[in-house]
This record gives structure tokens, C-alpha cells and sequence, in this order.
């Protein structure tokens, strides 16, 4: 396998359709697929965008850009994800509705934490060190159209079934969540010290 599929194949690992339909699936139920889709593709334009940035630039977004160190960010995405893991476990699904706050910035707020985070934005910078730039390019623009199709499709699915299994789709909704958050909690503890370690070896 050339290094063009290895990355598209680890960044849509590291984004897991599977884990971010569980996170929207307040979204899922109220809005029809139209709307829906609508609202992922603008997400995905967004985290499109900004994986490019990193990809082409580098880790010079930091260094120079915002002169500020890549651990700074692993630090504070670490948190944001810790907080959303410990919601989810106590709330369930409902606890990430809140933290997206009002639904005029659905898009911007699936894309940011849910698409874009520490590790994404980590391995996009990762792509364009492996790659040329338009290859990277190439490569994150596949993985996200992949993504929102597999979460359409997904959404499709829910859409069929849920009326006929409501409870059973609710409970795997519910305990799927729950499982996820703790995996979810442990890459942002991971996130969070690997900043740490960093910070503490410059002293």
C-alpha cells in the first residue's frame, strides 16, 4: 500500500465516522436527511479547509504564525476532549448538544471539536510531510468526502430502521456513547501529557 492510501486510511480512522455519528445523533433525529446533509458538507468544507492549511504549512502554523508551541495545542485539545468525554459518560448524548451550543453553528461546531482536533490536525501536518502538497491535498479531501458519506449513509440507515427498533437503537445509541467517551478521555489524558512531557523537557 503506497503512502497515498496509508494516509487516507489513518486520518479517517483517527476522524471515525462511526464514533462522530454517535456524537451527532441528536442531530440525526430531529433534522431530515437533507438538512442534514447540508449541514455535514459545510463541516466538511470547513475541516477540509483548515486539514489543508496544516498540511501545506506545517507545524509553521505555530512556530511563526502564531509563535506558539504545537504543545500548547495538545494541552488544550486535551481538555476540550476530556470535558466532552466526561459530558458524554454523565449526560449521554444530550451533553454534546450542549457544548455545541445553538443551532445556527451546527456546521462550525460539528467541524470544530468533532472533526478537527488534536490528532487530525497532528496527522494532517504529518500528510504533508509525506506527501507533495497536492497529493495532501488529494488525500484529505478524500478522507472527508468518505467520512460524511459513510455518516450519510449511516444516517440512512438510522432513518430506517429507528421507527421498527426504537429501543434497540436507543440503547446501542446510549451504551455505544458511553464506551466511546472513555476512549476518548483516554487520548485526551494522552493528549494533555505528551504537551506536558514536552514543556517539561525545555526546563
Amino acid at each position: 500500500m503506497n503512502d497515498f492510501l496509508k494516509s487516507v486510511l489513518l486520518l479517517i480512522v483517527l476522524l471515525n465516522p462511526f464514533l462522530i455519528i454517535v456524537y451527532l445523533v441528536d442531530i440525526v433525529k430531529s433534522k431530515s436527511l437533507r438538512i442534514f446533509g447540508r449541514v455535514l458538507l459545510r463541516a466538511g468544507i470547513i475541516s477540509f479547509i483548515v486539514f489543508s492549511i496544516f498540511a501545506v504549512l506545517g507545524d509553521t502554523v505555530f512556530s511563526n504564525i502564531l509563535n506558539a508551541s504545537f504543545a500548547s495545542f495538545e494541552i488544550f485539545g486535551g481538555i476540550i476532549f476530556l470535558l466532552i468525554g466526561i459530558q458524554f459518560i454523565f449526560k449521554g448524548g444530550s451533553a454534546i448538544e450542549v457544548l455545541r451550543g445553538e443551532s445556527k453553528y451546527i456546521a462550525g461546531a460539528i467541524a470544530m471539536p468533532i472533526f478537527i482536533g488534536p490528532g487530525t490536525i497532528s496527522y494532517s501536518v504529518i500528510i504533508g510531510e509525506r506527501l507533495s502538497k497536492l497529493e495532501a491535498i488529494l488525500a484529505i479531501g478524500l478522507t472527508v468526502f468518505l467520512c460524511v458519506s459513510i455518516i450519510c449513509l449511516l444516517k440512512i440507515i438510522y432513518d430506517k430502521i429507528h421507527s421498527k427498533k426504537e429501543e434497540l437503537v436507543e440503547q446501542y445509541i446510549d451504551i455505544a456513547g458511553r464506551i466511546t467517551a472513555f476512549v476518548v478521555g483516554t487520548i485526551s489524558i494522552e493528549l494533555i501529557m505528551n504537551g506536558l512531557y514536552f514543556w517539561i523537557e525545555k526546563f
